[in-house]
């Protein structure tokens, strides 16, 4: 086997016609900055506004702060390769993006997970709500996400390491996908195939079936209110939660089911864009556009010019 290191991968992105390159750059740069500013308004009316210091609102300013590493682990160096018309990225850089996109990913997964049982025991249990969902719960709720996303991350990229790569390798994707590269390695990804495979399973999985189990829940107390008014109520505190949710499911399921049914990596690239960079950017309008509380936070946010 050829030992020499190789210590620069191609990113090939979308196209590599150079008529059409401003525009993806004025595309993608849009919705990154839209991202970006979308969630860090969620963030900062979380913080100023007092009323805003509830459970829902703190794991809202988490998955906010997810959304804006996920679109900042790959957006803004297919940017600079677009402005430099460079398509590389180094051995190291590539390794930081196989830790950090998966780790926003899951933590995403598992935030969604607890905001649906932050539902479920407000709707189910309200007597107890209070009392379960106290600060340090919360917190420790949130740093359990942050840990398993942090160490799902960590042995994707140890496993990552591990293999070698013998020949420079273009990756047909805007960013550097681990499934893209067990294919170009020149040692055996058996293992890290299995490994990705069932953690994604694991990881994937779990909290889907947390977050369903939570609803059906929820659907079976709401069906039990004997007013309409009052399950409109009950309902319309989900509502937010469950067009992320379906968003998020919906669209990896999109891009499972696109590179599954076509040989093409870059339309599998396409597909991609809506679950990495789309879904982030339309997460804060979903929260803010149909909820007075950050309606009003951020009027107050801004002094009332909204």
């Amino acid at each position: 086997m050829n030992d020499t290191k190789i210590l620069e991968f191609l990113l090939l992105g979308f196209s590599e016609e150079p008529e059409i390159q401003p525009l993806i750059f004025g595309l993608f740069l849009s919705m990154y900055l839209i991202t970006v500013c979308g969630n860090l308004l969620i963030i900062l009316a979380t913080i100023s506004d007092f009323h805003l210091h509830t459970p829902m609102y703190f794991f809202l300013s988490n998955l906010s702060l997810a959304d804006i590493g996920l679109t900042s682990t790959t957006v803004p160096k297919m940017l600079v390769n677009i402005q430099t018309q460079s398509k590389v990225i180094t051995y190291a850089g590539c390794i930081t993006q196989v830790y950090f996109f998966p780790f926003f990913i899951v933590l995403d997964d598992f935030l969604l997970a607890v905001m649906a049982y932050d539902r479920y025991m407000a709707i189910c249990q309200p007597l107890h709500y209070s009392v379960i969902m106290n600060p340090w719960f919360c917190g420790q709720l949130a740093l359990a996400s942050w840990i398993i996303a942090a160490l799902h991350a960590l042995l994707h990229s140890l496993m990552a390491l591990r293999l070698s790569f013998c020949t420079r390798v273009e990756v047909p994707h805007f960013y550097c996908d681990l499934s893209k590269l067990f294919h170009f390695a020149c040692s055996d990804a058996f293992i890290n195939d299995m490994v990705m495979y069932l953690t994604s399973v694991l990881f994937g999985g779990g909290p889907l079936s947390g977050i369903i189990y939570s609803y059906y829940k929820i659907v079976s107390s709401i069906r039990g209110i004997p007013s309409a008014q009052g399950k409109h109520k009950a309902f319309s505190t989900c509502a937010s939660h469950l067009s992320v949710v379906s968003l998020f499911y919906c669209t990896g399921m999109g891009v499972y089911l696109s590179s599954a049914a076509t040989h093409s990596s870059r339309s599998s690239a396409r597909a991609s864009v809506m679950y990495t960079v789309v879904t982030p950017m339309l997460n804060p309008f979903i929260y803010s556009l149909r909820n007075k509380d950050i309606k009003k936070a951020l009027q107050g946010l801004f002094g009332g010019k909204l």
